[in-house]
């Protein structure tokens, strides 16, 4: 039996990093060991996370907005830092695993001063400003592709591709069949636009299935997440053309809702690719233009490519195109079993469980 130790995960902002975070905590005390969270403000009110975790909210400065900026984000992180390394003197972790982004920086700098083993985990196929900060001084990168951009060749020898840890509730989707499909039943489209929700998806999805066949569009039912400023709009257009739709600010159970989906439009966010391709979703992903350094179409391209989703770049992503390309995924026949299967061929599954025996072997 391994002995049981202590861990602390770093991760905030999204659920982009939180939701691999999570999966981590449970992997590793599903092992027996202890795991505490250090986050911000804005990761720990993600709802259905780090239940019952040991949770610190610590200051987490963005060095960005000009010399004053720069001046309030790094007293912020030395704030934090110090927060963190009074943490390890009572917790004593074995490892501090950072998972990204501004709330991960002061705990993994604190645990660099003390010399505890760390490991960064990147989720996109581009490396993050932090990651990149402290790649040259990490013990390990854990990647969710094996091509990453801005990861420097010196840091090849302390590279592991794992993937990206989703959900034991997605995961567990990955062994059941697609869900059943014929020219005449249901035809259920999940529409989800991240942990922020999408307004580009609001304005074009319901225009676009307004321009379907008839045969179709009476076959659709829509589960579609949005934002709080656009939610009513959509529920009067989906009920101007007849589509029964659920619309929420955010979805709780996405297992439940991927379980039924035969087509998921969205963003192009790590954890959501990482999803999809656990659970063998075909997908239409339209990254977000304004993510840093363009992360979300580099993520597309691994399943697009394989043939499990269709990538549009959002200044081609209109109602006629999304009409277009539904009609021939919809209509002909296998497509989406096909494209299906595909998806789930990019998943890497065994994700969470090959992070924590990275951790693991560096305490």
């Amino acid at each position: 039996m391994t002995e049981a130790r202590h861990f602390v995960l770093a991760a905030g902002g999204t659920g982009g990093h939180m939701i691999p975070a999570h999966a981590l905590a449970e992997e590793l005390s599903r092992r027996g060991h202890h795991v505490a969270l250090i986050t911000d403000e804005r990761g720990a009110r993600i709802p259905g996370l780090f239940d019952g975790v040991q949770t610190h909210i610590l200051p987490a400065g963005r060095l960005a907005g000009g010399p004053l900026g720069w001046l309030r984000g790094g007293r912020a992180i030395l704030e934090g830092r110090a927060m963190a390394g009074r943490l390890y003197e009572a917790f004593a972790p074995a490892a501090v695993v950072g998972f990204g982004g501004y709330p991960a920086l002061p705990a993994l700098l604190a645990a660099l001063k003390v010399k505890v083993p760390t490991v960064v985990h990147e989720q996109n196929a581009v490396l993050g400003r932090v990651n990149r900060l402290l790649g040259g001084r990490v013990d390990a990168i854990a990647t969710a592709y094996p091509d990453v951009r801005r990861l420097k060749p010196a840091w090849f020898g302390k590279t592991h591709l794992v993937g990206n840890p989703v959900r034991d509730s997605v995961l567990a989707l990955r062994d059941l069949p697609y869900p059943a499909l014929d020219h005449v039943g249901v035809f259920r489209l999940l529409v989800t636009g991240g942990s922020q929700g999408a307004s580009v998806l609001s304005q074009v999805v319901p225009a676009a299935l307004g321009m379907l066949p008839l045969n179709l569009r009476r076959r659709l039912q829509v589960v579609q997440q949005c934002r709080v400023e656009d939610i009513e709009q959509v529920r009067a257009d989906y009920a101007a053309l007849s589509i029964p739709a659920e619309l929420a600010t955010y979805i709780a159970d996405m297992a439940g809702r991927l379980a039924l989906a035969h087509l998921v439009i969205s963003r192009a966010g790590a954890s959501t690719i990482a999803e999809l391709t656990a659970a063998g979703r075909p997908a239409i992903l339209v990254p977000l233009p304004s993510a840093t350094d363009d992360h979300q179409t580099y993520n597309a391209r691994e399943m697009a490519k394989a043939g499990g989703a269709r990538a549009i770049a959002q200044p081609r992503f209109t109602a006629v195109e999304l009409a277009k390309q539904m009609q021939k995924l919809a209509l002909e026949p296998g497509a989406l079993e096909n494209a299906a299967r595909r998806a789930h061929a990019c998943g890497r599954p065994y994700a969470a469980s090959d992070l924590a025996d990275l951790v693991e072997s560096l305490a």
